[in-house]
């Protein structure tokens, strides 16, 4: 599905993917894990083709970064990318004027089942309720890669309910779904492997059961002694 090669991300003297490889299969929910500046969201964003690496190379299902990876990638970023002004109806017609893949239909029963009304300003809804909204919006895509960038962010308990079940729900054989977040206890029921990022690179990565069993440990312990001293 996803293969990285040698990918580097400098910002100046500043290294924050140092020579990252990594090879991602379909039908999997990843937990991208690792503190802040770990190099998480700067390597969703170069995937999601928002900023390019220094060095190194990436495909998704055989295509070259470019184009053809970002018609098959969804991403979902931590920042609000949908229009203030417009209302949550708006946002369908603007999703499906942009992705060929969004599905107008599914979205609308999303946001049903999501307490969301298509009449709604984008700016008149609460941090829970936007988040619904963006997930909807994300998982709406049938793309082949799913990149959530701290999703549950900001939300309150049952928004963060909501956003699972969507996860979980847009689960399938041919794609895969990466979530990157520090919110373990939230994700670890779901995802099949787990990658901890230190520093821009890969320390520990692997099946979430084959890492339970081997180090008898839950992924949140393992978070813990992976970056206690950071």
């Amino acid at each position: 599905m996803l293969k990285i090669n040698s990918l580097t991300k400098k910002y100046f003297t500043r290294t924050v993917l140092d020579n990252l490889n990594l090879t991602l299969n379909e039908g999997k929910i990843y937990g991208l894990l690792g503190p802040n500046a770990s190099g998480k969201t700067t390597l969703l964003k170069i995937i999601a083709g928002v900023t390019q690496p220094t060095s190194g190379s990436f495909s998704v299902i055989g295509k070259k970064a470019g184009v053809d990876t970002k018609k098959i990638v969804s991403f979902l970023p931590t920042i609000n990318h949908l229009p203030r002004w417009m209302t949550v109806g708006n946002c369908l017609s603007y999703f499906q004027d942009f992705y060929a893949d969004f599905d107008p239909k599914l979205a609308k029963e999303r946001i049903t089942a999501m307490g969301l009304e298509p009449k709604q300003k984008v700016s008149s809804l609460s941090t829970g309720m936007l988040g619904r909204l963006k997930i909807v919006m994300a998982m709406s895509r049938h793309a082949k890669l799913y990149l959530l960038d701290e999703p549950f962010n900001g939300l309150d308990p049952i928004s963060r309910e909501k956003v699972l079940e969507i996860i979980l729900e847009s689960s399938q054989e041919d794609s895969t779904i990466v979530i990157a977040t520090h919110i373990i206890a939230e994700i670890e029921s779901i995802i099949d492997e787990v990658i901890f990022l230190k520093e821009g690179q890969v320390i520990l990565m692997g099946n979430v059961d084959d890492l339970r069993q081997t180090r008898q440990k839950s992924v949140e312990e393992l978070y813990r002694e992976v970056y206690d001293n950071v």
